[in-house]
């Protein structure tokens, strides 16, 4: 495995491979890495020659720069990680070798980018938008891999590559949980030992809506996880919204659409958890 910081060596690098006809699997992360992250460099590595991950905490998709300072970096330990995992190349830039100067490009993919995530946190989609086609347009991958739990960032990243004529395809794989079911992410590593027993409850209500879902209405559903996580110690609910899988737009009832998504965002102390569960469909 090697590691590489700058466009230029990566270049030289991948064209190598390219000529010598090599299939390029990319998978872009943050860092901070875990069985997750591991779950979709192990499918990279099995479906491509091979393989790049990218480790970059992208700044203009944060709009709270706490969370921004907050975030861990980890760099030598996703290193031994990917390693074993069999990738290739680690792409870890710095933030002036991926922005030499500010990036003003706005990207606009309504609706997929104005509800949930995109309502809540204004320019963030932008910003993952503005990183991902520079590392597609720097890496020039065959396929891309990017975890469901970012549910509405692959659809919007799904767009984005339509849209822009991206020679590439784009593989979402699934959710990676604990063996209690909580959703792995990066961010729970900020949780304490008590807050992480908070938190299990967002999985733990999101699965128990898919069995009510089965003899309740989609309104009945909707409530009964309001109500759980607003009686859960420790949360706070930002949103619930049952949507289109495909369109991200909220549904009257279970009859609306053939792929049904529930997506959740949860507070626990200040740190924020996201979650998606599948009724029905895809």
């Amino acid at each position: 495995m090697k590691l590489v910081h700058t466009i230029q060596e990566l270049r030289a690098e991948l064209d190598i491979q390219r000529k010598a006809g090599k299939k390029i699997g990319f998978v872009p992360t943050m860092g901070a890495l875990h069985e997750g992250h591991a779950s979709l460099v192990r499918r990279a590595v099995a479906e491509n020659e091979i393989v790049v991950v990218s480790v970059f905490v992208n700044p203009t998709q944060f709009n709270d720069k706490n969370d921004l300072l907050k975030y861990p970096r980890t760099l030598e330990a996703d290193c031994e990680l990917l390693e074993k995992e069999g990738t290739a190349y680690v792409f870890a830039p710095s933030v002036e070798e991926i922005y030499p100067e500010p990036d003003t490009r706005q990207f606009s993919y309504a609706p997929l980018d104005t509800v949930m995530e995109g309502k809540f946190r204004p320019g963030h989609f932008n910003g993952v938008c503005q990183v991902v086609s520079k590392l597609f347009m720097m890496v020039e991958p065959d396929v891309a891999y990017f975890g469901e739990k970012d549910f509405q960032q692959l659809a919007i990243i799904r767009e984005m590559v339509k849209q822009m004529n991206f020679p590439l395809q784009i593989v979402g794989c699934p959710i990676v949980r604990e063996a209690d079911g909580l959703a792995l992410s990066s961010r729970n590593a900020r949780l304490s030992d008590e807050q992480r027993k908070q938190a299990l409850e967002i999985s733990q209500t999101l699965f128990k809506s898919v069995e009510y879902a089965a003899s309740h209405t989609l309104e009945e559903t909707q409530k009964f996880v309001e109500e759980s996580i607003a009686a859960a110690e420790g949360l706070e609910l930002e949103y619930f919204e049952i949507v289109d899988g495909m369109t991200l737009q909220k549904i009257a009832s279970w009859e609306d659409t053939d792929y049904v998504v529930g997506c959740i965002t949860v507070f626990c102390g200040e740190v924020r958890l996201i979650d998606n569960i599948k009724y029905k469909g895809l």
